[in-house]
């Protein structure tokens, strides 16, 4: 697959990223958008501005808006530590998935990027993972 074809998945996944984790959060919107920046300012995933978006900018966000990189960059960090393990839902929501595992961690190899997802995700990750790391090495990912 092209890059630009690869980041352009990317870019509508990653509203359905944020949606994913909207959806299995089990709080109000207000409050699932205050966790989604609290946990970005400690994880170091990003800064988001120093008020916390609220409900409606997360709803907005999941709804074909384009959400900040911290914030799906967060939506990943917190889905793969859920214990009714979550996968991506379509092509294009894998495609944020990956490109923010690689984003949130830093590795020397794609064997390794793969390796370190927790193993549910391993196989459906895989492809679009390794489309992720070409895409990075062409340093689109910076």
């Amino acid at each position: 697959m092209p890059e630009s074809i690869f980041y352009a998945k990317v870019l509508r996944g990653t509203s359905r990223l944020v949606d994913h984790w909207r959806l299995l959060g089990q709080a109000s919107p207000d409050r699932l958008a205050m966790i989604l920046a609290d946990t970005a300012r400690l994880a170091k995933l990003g800064e988001p501005e120093e008020t916390a978006p609220d409900g409606k900018q997360l709803n907005d966000w999941s709804n074909s808006g384009q959400p900040p990189l911290w914030a799906a960059r967060t939506s990943l960090f917190l889905l793969v530590q859920m214990p009714y393990r979550p996968v991506p839902r379509d092509e294009c929501e894998a495609c944020a998935w990956a490109y923010c595992w690689l984003r949130n961690r830093s590795f020397p190899n794609v064997s390794q990027a793969i390796e370190a997802l927790p193993g549910h995700l391993r196989e459906p990750l895989k492809p679009v993972l390794e489309q992720a790391w070409a895409d990075k090495q062409a340093q689109r990912l910076i």
